[in-house]
């Protein structure tokens, strides 16, 4: 009869439980919401605006081509932030806070948000609120057409 031999407690249980409401459970960031073709990420490179925040840069541009439904929104880490690890950890952390704070309505935009790699060391909270803002502010510039 084989023996097992025990799991340590850091595989069985997390050092730390999340904070209630960390989590988004019931919002999701379907694929009709996500840039996902590299013409389009070039496209709003090249003739969109920009917003530049302490943690991150937003590039913007309004689509007028179907499909016009809401925002798309993509993330671009690039590998000076860090190696993989790290890289995985700013993606992880900027795709909540998108999920947390996109608008459930909003005109037909196209959004790139390039983090910094002070993300890593920012409080989850400030990330959100940050976020947040940037989404406000992409609104507010779209509408208006300020620059």
């Amino acid at each position: 009869m084989p023996t097992t031999a025990p799991t340590p407690a850091s595989r069985t249980e997390p050092e730390t439980a999340p904070e209630p409401g960390h989590f988004s459970a019931g919002k999701r960031f379907p694929r009709e919401s996500r840039l996902l073709r590299h013409a389009d990420f070039d496209r709003v490179y090249r003739e969109g605006k920009r917003h530049f925040s302490t943690n991150m840069t937003v590039f913007f541009l309004s689509r007028v081509d179907p499909p016009p439904a809401g925002l798309r929104i993509g993330l671009t880490v690039s590998r000076a932030l860090g190696g993989a690890v790290d890289r995985n950890r700013i993606r992880r952390r900027m795709r909540e806070a998108v999920r947390m704070t996109r608008p459930a309505s909003a005109p037909p935009i196209d959004v790139v948000i390039n983090p910094k790699r002070l993300v890593l060391k920012a409080e989850f909270a400030v990330v959100v609120k940050e976020v947040g803002r940037a989404f406000e502010t992409v609104l507010r510039k779209s509408a208006g057409g300020e620059k």
